[in-house]
């Protein structure tokens, strides 16, 4: 078992906030696929790493859960590639740690 973790932004590279529908849709897209999914959006996290000039950048992120049985890798390269389109963003960050489920 796999849990997948997705981290969106929640500001544009304007600072401006991006719409609840987005968020609305990826929810929807990842339960129809997983069967659910937990968002963590009341208490956004707050993320930074270096640019490739090397000046520190930083942004709010919300976190969203999907519990996975094995992690399709080129779906999950193409949907990455549609959210980075979606929230305009050069890198969405998801990442996958195997899990053992209680």
């Amino acid at each position: 078992m796999h849990l997948v973790q997705l981290f969106l932004p929640l500001y544009d590279n304007a600072g401006s906030a991006f719409p609840k529908a987005l968020y609305d849709r990826v929810r929807t897209e990842l339960t129809e696929r997983f069967g659910g999914v937990t968002a963590f959006l009341r208490s956004p996290a707050a993320g930074a790493w270096e640019d490739d000039r090397g000046a520190v950048q930083r942004d709010e992120v919300v976190l969203l859960e999907v519990m996975a049985e094995h992690v399709d890798h080129g779906w999950w390269a193409a949907y990455r590639e549609d959210l980075q389109r979606r929230f305009r963003q050069d890198t969405v960050l998801i990442r996958a740690s195997a899990v053992e489920r209680l």
